[in-house]
C-alpha cells in the first residue's frame, strides 16, 4: 500500500494478511482487519477493542461460527485486500488527515470502519454483543478529541474529510459490484467489449463512447467490462482498473453557490488523476454538455476537455444516436476526444441467448421457474407487438412483469400462516438488532431464542404442508401472453392462436369490417398470404 502508516498499524495489517493466510482465503478482508487490530498489541484500537471484551479468542470463535452458518463470510473478489477493505483503508487515510496526523494509524482504521457500517467487521462487533458507536467514542478519546464534538459522525458517516471523497461520494464502483457478485451476466457482446477495450488501450483519444439506441444495451457492456477487470480476463492495459460509473445529476443537485459545481468535477478529476488507474462511466454522456453551466459559469464538458486531451482522465461514454447527432457532434473539440462504438440492437436469436443467460437471476428473485417457451414467447412476441422500445430490454421487461404476475398470483389472496411465520422470524431480526445497538444482551438473547423456536415451527410446517417438494410456480408462454396483451390492447386470443390459422381465416376477418366486395377480399387475402409465405411474381 502507498499511503504512510504507523509501525502499529503496519503490523496490524501484516498480522490481517497472515489470518486471511492461515484461513486459506485468497482475500484480505474487513473480518481479516479487525482481527489484526485485535492481534496487534501496541495500538490504540487493539487497546479499546480488548477493553470492550473483543478479544483475540472471541472473535476468532465468532468468525468460525458465522462461517459455519453461512458458508463463508466474505465473496473472494481478488488477490489481496477485498474492495470493501481498500475503501476503508482509503477511509483510514482520510481520517488520518483530519486529524492532522502523518501517518495512518490503527485507531484511524478503525474509526474508518465503524463509519464505513456495512463492513462484516462491524457485524462481528455487534455480534459479540458489543456496540460500535462506543469503541468510536472511546477511540477519539484515545486520540484526545471530544466525543461530543462528534456525535453527528455516525449519522453522517462524518464529514468530507473523513475518506468520503467528491469521487466516493458522486460515484458508484461497477468493478466492486461484479466483485461481489452484485450485477447480472453479460451475454454476447464480444465485438463491443473488445473494441472498447482496444479504444481503451490507446495512447491517445482512448475513451470509448457507446452509442446505440435505449435498451439495445449499452450499460451492460460496460458492467460486462467491469465482471472482465475482475476476473482479470483483459490486457495488461486494463487490468487492474476500478471502473466507475458517475452520477452527473447529484453532482449539480446539490450545489447551491457560484462555483461549487465547477469545484466538484475540478476535485473529482484530481482524485482520479491522483489514483490513476480509475475509468469513469457516463450514462447519457450528452448531458455533460451544458450541466452545470449557468450565467457566467463552464460546463461540465468544457471542465473536463484538458483532462481528456492530455490523456490524464479515461472516460466512457453511453447516448443515443440521436443525442449524439444533437450534442457531441457540434461540439467538435468534445467529439475528437471520444471513438465511438456503436451498439446494435441485438437480433431475435441474440436476445434469446441473453434471456437464457439472465434468466436465473429472475428466478432467483421471484421465486419462480421460467419455460423455454416463455423466453421464445417474450421475444417473438415483444418484437411484434411492441415497437416503440428495442430488444432484448422490451423482452426482459416482459419476463419480469410476468414472472411477478405468477409469484402474486401463487400468493393468493388469504392469509398465510407461513408467511406469518416469515414474518415474526423478521420481526425478531430487527429487535435482535435494536438490543445489539442498546446494548441489551439478555433482550438480544432472548429474541434468538424465540426467533429459533419459530424458525423450527416453520419448517415443521413447511414439511407438513409438502411446499419444499412442490417446486415453483412456472412461468410459461400463457403468461407471457398475458403481459403483452395488458400493453399493447391486443386481446390474448389473437396473441396465442397460430399464424397459420389467422391467416386461414383472412377472409372471414376482413368480411366483419368489409361489407360485401367479395372479389377485393378474396384478392387481398390471397395477396397476403402468398407475401407471407415468401413467394414472389417471377
Amino acid at each position: 500500500m502507498k499511503d504512510n502508516y504507523t509501525r502499529s498499524a503496519a503490523e496490524a495489517i501484516r498480522l490481517a494478511h497472515r489470518v486471511s493466510a492461515a484461513g486459506k482465503q485468497n482475500y484480505t478482508g474487513t473480518e481479516h482487519l479487525l482481527q489484526g487490530l485485535v492481534l496487534e498489541q501496541e495500538g490504540a484500537a487493539s487497546r479499546v477493542l480488548r477493553e470492550n471484551g473483543v478479544t483475540p479468542d472471541r472473535l476468532r470463535q465468532m468468525v468460525e461460527q458465522l462461517k459455519i452458518q453461512s458458508g463463508n463470510l466474505a465473496l473472494q473478489d481478488q488477490d489481496g485486500f477485498s474492495p470493501r477493505c481498500q475503501k476503508i483503508l482509503r477511509m483510514a487515510r482520510g481520517q488520518a488527515d483530519r486529524y492532522r496526523s502523518e501517518a495512518v494509524g490503527t485507531e484511524h482504521i478503525l474509526m474508518a470502519m465503524i463509519l464505513e457500517k456495512e463492513n462484516v467487521a462491524v457485524k462481528l462487533i455487534e455480534a459479540l454483543g458489543v456496540n460500535p458507536a462506543k469503541i468510536y467514542y472511546e477511540v477519539l478519546s484515545a486520540i484526545g478529541e471530544n466525543p461530543a464534538d462528534h456525535k453527528e459522525d455516525l449519522q453522517t458517516g462524518g464529514p468530507d474529510q473523513s475518506g468520503e471523497s467528491m469521487l466516493a461520494q458522486y460515484s458508484r464502483d461497477l468493478t466492486d459490484l461484479a466483485a461481489r457478485g452484485k450485477l447480472d451476466p453479460v451475454i454476447g457482446r464480444e465485438d463491443e467489449i473488445y473494441r472498447m477495450i482496444q479504444i481503451l488501450s490507446r495512447r491517445t483519444k482512448n475513451n470509448p463512447c457507446l452509442v446505440g439506441e435505449p435498451g439495445v444495451g449499452k450499460s451492460a457492456i460496460v458492467e460486462g467490462l467491469a465482471r472482465r477487470i475482475v476476473e482479470g480476463s483483459v490486457p495488461e492495459t486494463v487490468r487492474g482498473k476500478r471502473l466507475l460509473t458517475l452520477d452527473l445529476s447529484g453532482i449539480v443537485a446539490g450545489s447551491k453557490y457560484r462555483g461549487e459545481f465547477e469545484q466538484r468535477i475540478k476535485s473529482i478529476i484530481a482524485e482520479v488523476i491522483a489514483d490513476g488507474n480509475v475509468i469513469l462511466f457516463v450514462d447519457e454522456m450528452h448531458t455533460l454538455i451544458g450541466a452545470g453551466g449557468a450565467e457566467g459559469a463552464i460546463d461540465a464538458s468544457n471542465i473536463l476537455k484538458p483532462s481528456l486531451a492530455r490523456g490524464e482522465l479515461q472516460m466512457i461514454g453511453a447516448t443515443t444516436r440521436n443525442e449524439y447527432r444533437k450534442y457531441v457532434e457540434k461540439d467538435a473539440a468534445l467529439e475528437r476526444r471520444f471513438q465511438p462504438v456503436a451498439v446494435e440492437e441485438p437480433d431475435a436469436e441474440e436476445a434469446m441467448e441473453i434471456l437464457r443467460g439472465i434468466a436465473h437471476c429472475y428466478e432467483d428473485y421471484h421465486k419462480v421457474s421460467i419455460t423455454e417457451e416463455a423466453i421464445q414467447s417474450a421475444v417473438s412476441l415483444s418484437e411484434r407487438y411492441i415497437n416503440d422500445r428495442n430488444l432484448p430490454d422490451k423482452a426482459i421487461d416482459v419476463i419480469d412483469e410476468a414472472c411477478a404476475a405468477v409469484r402474486l398470483r401463487g400468493l393468493g389472496s388469504g392469509t398465510d400462516p407461513l408467511s406469518e411465520l416469515e414474518k415474526e422470524i423478521r420481526e425478531a431480526d430487527d429487535r435482535i438488532a435494536a438490543a445489539f445497538m442498546a446494548g441489551d444482551m439478555d433482550t438480544a438473547r432472548q429474541a434468538r431464542a424465540e426467533q429459533e423456536a419459530l424458525r423450527k415451527k416453520l419448517e415443521s410446517r413447511k414439511r407438513r404442508a409438502g411446499r419444499k417438494a412442490a417446486g415453483p410456480p412456472r412461468v410459461t408462454a400463457e403468461d407471457v401472453a398475458g403481459v403483452i396483451s395488458v400493453w399493447s390492447k391486443v386481446p390474448v386470443s389473437r396473441l396465442t392462436r397460430k399464424e397459420s390459422d389467422r391467416l386461414m381465416q383472412l377472409e372471414s376477418e376482413l368480411h366483419k369490417r368489409v361489407i360485401g366486395q367479395e372479389d377485393a377480399v378474396r384478392a387481398v387475402a390471397r395477396a397476403i398470404r402468398r407475401g407471407r409465405a415468401g413467394l414472389q411474381d417471377p
